[in-house]
């Protein structure tokens, strides 16, 4: 039996075994009713440096693996995202290898890709409008070269610059102008970046929802979908019921998405979620079991996840990655835990404790004795007695 000595928040240590019972991993074919993309973290080459704020430097042989066992799982992978560290220590010489090496990836096994188009690659010295949209258009020329369906991401830059809803109106019509296939637009609340405060010219997002699906309408032909970060599952489904016919709402809240992709009689979301980066297994047999109308096994297989991604995504929300790259670790997409920028340490051990235990309820360990293992040598050298 695998029973290790975790820490909790009070500092108190207690023994918790884990359950033993395996993830499902065999392979399966892409879900029918739901279109569902895994946003992909990436894999940092453990004897490479990785200080904060130096170049990132990756393990590309267990990065691209990962997209590879995301899409054995039928899941598409959502690439070059938040979850992937934009703005977060991946800089965008590393993001446009990234694109570049997927596109292939992908294209060579006929895979469903989506890759962020930011504008991080500006000089914060100079910014305007003008050089914002340049700095997307840049960006978007790399994702469409390389094959992947192009998401244009909340931008920082233009958050800071623009004067009104106007200004987003300006830089997003030209950018779906010069778009060569549909893309998917990205609404990112500040739980995920702070910078993006009054994102779309509107300082409370409730007041955004009609001019953004108005954006919509207006270049239906242009967009595929819209990815909605908000973590408020009431402003997503009001805006998913004024978007156009045939454009999706992905869901991107981590922490309600359940019942958003479950859906009503008006309709359902789509997926497009970091956390299925770390539950796939677990997200791939639910949406399966939704095809065939088994909505009980869909619940009983994705209910358990929302404690364990609640708490992944718990303030402050961006660091929600370090929790993603700690699972993979522990199931064995990874040589170690740790992240460009160095932000592996953006999360304490009673934090990734808790992790444990709650992806062990969940049933998302793909080998529990793996799991335990690694975890008890992080606990032995963070001085937690085994």
């Amino acid at each position: 039996m695998n029973t290790l000595r975790l820490p909790s928040p009070d500092g108190a240590v207690a023994p918790y075994t884990l359950s033993g019972a395996p993830a499902d991993t065999s392979p399966l074919p892409p879900a029918r009713s739901r279109v569902a993309y895994a946003a992909a973290h990436v894999v940092a080459d453990p004897a490479a440096p990785n200080a904060p704020g130096a170049p990132a430097r990756l393990d590309w042989e267990a990065t691209l693996a990962f997209r590879h066992h995301l899409w054995d799982q039928g899941l598409g992978v959502a690439d070059a995202m938040d979850t992937a560290q934009r703005g977060m220590g991946l800089d965008w010489e590393a993001t446009a290898e990234l694109i570049r090496r997927s596109g292939a990836e992908a294209a060579a096994r006929g895979a469903a890709l989506a890759c962020g188009v930011g504008t991080d690659q500006l000089d914060s010295s100079h910014v305007d409008l003008e050089s914002v949209i340049t700095a997307y258009g840049e960006q978007l020329d790399v994702v469409q070269g390389a094959g992947a369906t192009p998401v244009l991401m909340a931008s920082r830059a233009l958050a800071a610059v623009a004067q009104g809803p106007e200004d987003y109106a300006k830089a997003y019509g030209r950018l779906l102008r010069r778009a060569e296939r549909p893309v998917v637009l990205h609404w990112l609340g500040t739980a995920f970046d702070p910078a993006l405060a009054g994102y779309w010219g509107f300082a409370d997002p409730a007041e955004a929802i009609e001019p953004v699906a108005a954006l919509i309408a207006e270049h239906a032909d242009a967009v595929e979908g819209i990815k909605v970060s908000l973590l408020d599952a009431a402003l997503e489904v009001r805006l998913r019921r004024l978007l156009p016919e045939g454009v999706r709402l992905y869901t991107g809240d981590d922490f309600n998405y359940p019942d958003l992709v479950l859906g009503d009689e008006q309709g359902h979301s789509h997926a497009l979620l970091g956390i299925f980066a770390a539950i796939g297994p677990a997200a791939a047999r639910a949406l399966a079991a939704l095809d065939e109308g088994d909505t009980g096994r869909y619940r009983a297989l994705m209910d358990p996840t929302v404690p364990l991604a609640r708490h992944l995504f718990a303030a402050p929300t961006f660091y929600y990655k370090t929790g993603i790259t700690f699972l993979a670790w522990l199931n064995g997409h990874q040589k170690g835990f740790h992240m460009v920028g160095g932000l592996h340490s953006a999360r304490d051990l009673p934090h990734l404790a808790q992790a444990l235990r709650l992806a062990d309820a969940a049933g998302v360990l793909s080998d529990p004795d793996l799991a335990a293992a690694r975890m008890r040598a992080l606990l032995q050298v963070s001085g937690v007695d085994q």
